[in-house]
């Protein structure tokens, strides 16, 4: 009766809705979409033979591929995913414009690498997002896309799909299934490792965070490491983890890919009612021991009074976009190991750092180190 009660509060917080979002049928009206973003897909969800919804929630043993290129609508706002659940419409609706299956992984590396050779070199990377509980295909995909262009992406976008069960009642099957899909993600990011991207990221959110965790530390205790050194960063959003399961992926991973971001916000909801599903274990997105992620040498980014602080808000925040696009700071901690050191970023030395929107970072250690040390020198 517990577990039933929180799902009910869970339902009421994502709002009645309407009909789940939908893949296809595949895009035929005339309308024009404002703009469209290439997608390439490896999951471990099975084909399905419903256009609407090419990959079901059966889990696969092995991985499939496909590239899909998605319609943004022209009437898109920022940090949403206008969808349908009947027939999309294009003008209106995140839509698939093509939808191709790719036979196999040789293939699947061979056009991620022709799709990098038609990026200029700064740009040839590739970014592997991993979605969270209650997605469908459609879902998934649609908020890669809608995250590629609010982000201004220019890197190669590869969508992992694990097998969410994509239904709010789900929690404790998409939790079996987030760990049936970590072989999976390790699989993904050997693939990414063996293309000619300079640089691969993972950006994870909600329960996608602990497939991610627990894909490093699949690499990791296999003696994967020279697939881990490909990763040049990673970024957790609301990670839907135990603070203690966490310490011990770390422990088990050793050296974390640099840079390592996360996500926090304490008014995070849904977070909450997943911590009285688990007996009231805090979750690591919820912010309750920054201490240690720094001490991790994890930047936190503290969202709680941006736009809401929802557990969407890496996505939805229009804010949080700006700052990410236009903030020196921002930049460095998610692409640049060092960090910047310029005196009118960091001003005394403190390890907080208020920014635009009431966005708080805290920094990792390293950086932290760095400064007290040229502080002591002057």
């Amino acid at each position: 009766m517990r577990l039933y009660a929180l799902l009910i509060v869970l339902i009421s917080l994502a709002g009645c809705g309407g009909p789940r979002a939908v893949i296809g049928p595949l895009a035929s009206s005339g309308a024009v979409p404002r703009s469209t973003e290439s997608i390439y897909l490896a999951t471990t969800r099975d084909r399905s033979n419903n256009p609407s919804l090419p990959y079901s929630a059966r889990r696969s043993m092995a991985l499939n591929f496909a590239q899909f290129d998605i319609g943004i609508p022209q009437n898109h706002v920022s940090g949403t995913v206008e969808t349908s659940g009947r027939t999309p419409d294009p003008a209106r609706h995140f839509a698939a414009q093509a939808y191709r299956p790719i036979d196999g992984k040789k293939q699947f590396i061979a056009q991620l690498d022709a799709a990098l050779a038609q990026r200029v070199p700064k740009d040839r990377e590739i970014v592997i997002f991993i979605h969270g509980y209650n997605n469908n295909i459609a879902d998934s995909v649609f908020r890669s896309a809608q995250i590629a262009y609010d982000y201004n992406i220019r890197a190669v976008s590869l969508h992992y799909a694990w097998p969410s069960g994509g239904s709010l009642p789900l929690y404790v099957f998409d939790r079996d299934s987030a760990i049936f899909g970590r072989g999976g993600l390790a699989e993904t990011i050997e693939i990414a490792a063996q293309t000619k991207a300079s640089r691969i990221l993972l950006v994870g959110h909600s329960m996608g965070s602990y497939v991610v965790m627990e894909a490093l530390r699949d690499l990791a205790m296999t003696g994967r490491r020279k697939t881990l050194e490909r990763i040049g960063g990673v970024v957790l959003a609301a990670p839907d983890i135990d603070v203690d399961v966490f310490q011990s992926q770390v422990n088990d991973i050793g050296a974390l890919p640099k840079p390592f971001t996360i996500v926090v916000s304490r008014r995070d909801r849904a977070l909450g009612i997943s911590r009285r599903l688990a007996g009231g274990h805090p979750r690591v997105g919820s912010g309750s021991d920054i201490a240690m992620l720094q001490k991790n040498e994890i930047a936190v980014l503290d969202a709680s009074d941006t736009d809401g602080g929802t557990h969407n808000v890496f996505a939805s925040s229009q804010t949080l976009m700006d700052v990410v696009n236009n903030n020196e700071l921002m930049r460095s901690l998610l692409r640049d190991d060092q960090g910047p050191a310029n005196k009118a970023i960091f001003a005394d030395g403190a390890s907080v750092i208020k920014g635009a929107a009431s966005l708080v970072i805290f920094l990792p250690a390293r950086i932290l180190d760095g400064m007290t040390k040229v502080t002591a020198s002057r």
